[in-house]
């Protein structure tokens, strides 16, 4: 596979908008009404979220990722999608790529609700 180009040059202020937080996964449950999206139930530490991700046809077995962390994007306004209230997006890797997708996870356990960045 040959990488994508590089994107436009971005300021460090505009890196600073993106929240990008920490997260143990302690739920995931089918969207009924979408054939790609799951529900995962995340723990940020002080809260808890529902976050959606298009992650349905992925994996054989989408309990796998329960007690995972993984990194998500916080900040975005909620959005409701096949009748479901989604709370903020998973932030993973390979999708734009192509490439079947990994959760982006820390090496080792650490607080939930740790920034990235």
């Amino acid at each position: 596979m040959t990488p994508a180009e590089i994107k436009p040059d971005i300021t460090f202020a505009d890196f600073e908008k993106l929240d990008i937080r920490v997260g143990t996964i302690t739920a995931v449950e089918d969207v009924e009404k979408s054939d790609k999206l799951l529900k995962l139930i995340v723990d940020f530490g002080d809260h808890t979220r529902q976050i959606l991700a298009g992650m349905k046809k992925e994996r054989d077995d989408p309990q796998e990722i329960v007690g995972k962390q993984s990194l998500f994007v916080v900040n975005m306004p909620a959005r409701k999608m096949a009748g479901e209230l989604s709370q903020g997006m998973l932030f993973d890797i390979g999708y734009a790529d192509g490439v079947l997708p990994a959760l982006a996870m820390p090496e080792r356990p650490v607080p939930n609700g740790t920034r990235a960045g």
